[in-house]
């Protein structure tokens, strides 16, 4: 792993830390013109960076705070107490990471960041001329990439074929027709993180069969990115974990270093490629990608563009969330992303820039509600943007199947020949996607027979393990339209104490009341996927009570279920054993009406 510095971010003098007032206080660094909180306290000071842990945005005072002790970010609204450094909207989310506040002889104080060294640092290379082809980049589809790197090719992220997130993503562009046979003809694979757009198993499938051995390499996330390849079936026999920050030299002239995301270090991770001292940095999904540094003027920069990976707001219903506040607050978060991308490749300056992993389409008819609705952005526009604020960065807008050609584009960024794009000719956009083929395999788990059982809902949430939470959710089972079906199971679990109650109880409680299109519910309870599926997949419709998101149970569905998927032959042998009308089921009082109690 990286080693570790302690870096000075901020220094005040005495007369500056006397005139610090009670509560909360920002403070701009001269240097670098970064901000950052102090709050203080009968002399006790704390602090931390003027940057939310949820998606980097920028705090202010909190003007519904009488007390001096929270601020709110300008993002999404989060409101930190920074007396505790805890989220107190929403609750139970992140811990705020706190700077050491160091306090000098003098009076003065300064703020100190443990931090790994950038860590592409070490052991620089001077670039070496590249020749023509010898050097080139080829847009797949979505995230994938192809890097020819002289004698080798490097393969990112292939997704090409079958759905992600169950049924709720489909590809956009049409492979070109030997992507699988250029995957199958790798040299070595990189796979980001473990969301299916990135991690396809139907794609894998192909891979798994033809060339088992080929080199994947993940990076060393808490929760290991193939932690589905046993149930998967499909048998990879080459899977490389490999530690942050360090250099994996393939040969004498390539290298590549895989980082963590600050905000998701748990599952996101991006990529360094080091071919003769020329660097291409992927981002992939990041939010803050290595915590927000990054290797400046690197030769090429890849980051996602488009928004539209959530299932919030499009999947909300109820109180505010008709179909004109889902249009505003869609517009202003595209705006957002499209102008934070913009300002990050500013502030990086790369050579050359391509917008990619956002080309997906919610193409299955029966979404055709979260396609008009999920507007995403364009790769255009975000080029089009950075022309205008870094007119010397050459953006490139790529097409499945086109070819940049590194060492002429840095040799002449105006060059025609840098880029070679597919034939007029060439079919650019999917106009069918198998749709039976994969929906039918989901809905197969409809009919599995532990759903006879009604005890199997306590039998899967002990298996999840999520409790001690004061939170009763209402579970209802639907079908494509979220419409309540008579067989269909419709209960509630609170998970106070994890009890399955007829109807909720008297006590304070928040609430929410998930629609699950039950085919895809039921695969992933068989299957112990994680609800991703489900949310990020747009398979379900969500209404909550207050209106406030719960991260912790969100955080632990869609990350943190156990790895190993629930013992069903272990259920099948108790459940003729065990006295079903001791867990009684909301569905048996409530009726089918799906109306929110």
């Amino acid at each position: 792993m990286a080693s570790q510095i302690a870096k000075v971010l901020l220094s005040l003098d005495a007369e500056a830390v006397g005139s610090l007032k009670e509560g909360v206080n920002f403070k701009k660094s001269p240097e670098d013109g970064k901000c950052y909180i102090i709050f203080k306290s009968n002399n006790d000071l704390k602090a931390c960076k003027n940057q939310c842990k949820h998606q980097g945005g920028l705090f202010v005072k909190d003007v519904e705070d009488l007390d001096a002790m929270t601020v709110k970010c300008t993002k999404h609204n989060w409101k930190l107490n920074v007396s505790t450094m805890k989220y107190v909207n929403p609750p139970d989310s992140f811990l705020q990471d706190e700077l050491e506040v160091e306090v000098l002889d003098d009076g003065g104080l300064q703020l100190v960041e443990l931090s790994p060294v950038d860590p592409w640092m070490a052991d620089p290379r001077e670039p070496l001329e590249l020749q023509e082809g010898e050097v080139k980049v080829t847009y797949l589809t979505h995230a994938c990439m192809e890097l020819q790197l002289g004698e080798r090719r490097f393969m990112f992220d292939p997704w090409l074929k079958g759905p992600a997130f169950a049924r709720g993503w489909w590809l956009l562009h049409e492979p070109p027709a030997d992507a699988l046979d250029r995957l199958c003809g790798a040299d070595l694979i990189y796979i980001s993180h473990m969301h299916s757009d990135h991690l396809s198993y139907p794609t894998l499938k192909v891979l798994a069969e033809r060339r088992p051995d080929v080199p994947i390499y993940v990076g060393d996330t808490s929760r290991p990115v193939f932690w589905y390849l046993k149930q998967s079936q499909v048998k990879l026999t080459n899977i490389k974990v490999i530690p942050f920050g360090v250099w994996q030299n393939i040969d004498e002239h390539l290298r590549f270093m895989i980082l963590m995301d600050g905000v998701h270090p748990e599952m996101d991770t991006c990529i360094i490629v080091d071919y003769k001292g020329h660097m291409i940095l992927n981002t992939v999904d990041c939010t803050r990608p290595n915590g927000g540094r990054l290797p400046q003027h690197v030769d090429v920069m890849m980051t996602d563009f488009a928004g539209g990976a959530s299932g919030f707001p499009m999947t909300f219903y109820g109180g505010k969330y008709s179909d004109s506040w889902k249009a505003e607050f869609i517009k202003n978060e595209r705006k957002k992303l499209l102008n934070y991308k913009a300002t990050l490749a500013k502030s990086l300056q790369p050579r050359i820039y391509c917008p990619f992993a956002g080309y997906f389409v919610e193409a299955h008819p029966s979404d055709r509600y979260i396609k008009d609705t999920n507007i995403k952005n364009s790769a255009e526009d975000l080029n089009a943007l950075i022309n205008k604020l870094a007119p010397a960065i050459k953006t490139w807008t790529p097409q499945p199947g086109a070819v940049l050609d590194l060492g002429l584009a840095l040799r002449d960024p105006t060059s025609s020949e840098a880029i070679i794009n597919p034939p007029a000719s060439a079919k650019l956009y999917k106009d069918s996607w198998e749709f039976d083929l994969y929906v039918n395999e989901l809905n197969g788990a409809i009919k599995s027979d532990i759903f006879k059982h009604q005890s199997w809902i306590q039998f899967y949430y002990t298996w999840a393990g999520f409790q001690n939470y004061n939170l009763v959710v209402r579970v209802i089972e639907t079908d494509d339209e979220f419409e309540c079906i008579t067989d269909g199971y419709d209960y509630l679990v609170d998970f106070l104490d994890l009890s399955f109650p007829t109807k909720r109880p008297d006590r304070e409680h928040a609430y929410l009341e998930i629609k699950n299109r039950i085919g895809v519910m039921r695969y992933v309870v068989l299957h112990g996927c994680l609800w991703d599926d489900l949310y990020i997949g747009f398979q379900n419709r969500v209404s909550r009570d207050p209106d406030i998101y719960h991260h912790k149970f969100w955080k632990h569905f869609q990350a943190e279920l156990p790895l190993c998927r629930p013992d069903w032959e272990q259920f099948r042998k108790q459940v003729f054993t065990i006295d079903e009308s001791t867990i009684p089921l909301s569905d048996t009082t409530m009726g089918n009406n799906c109306a929110l109690s």
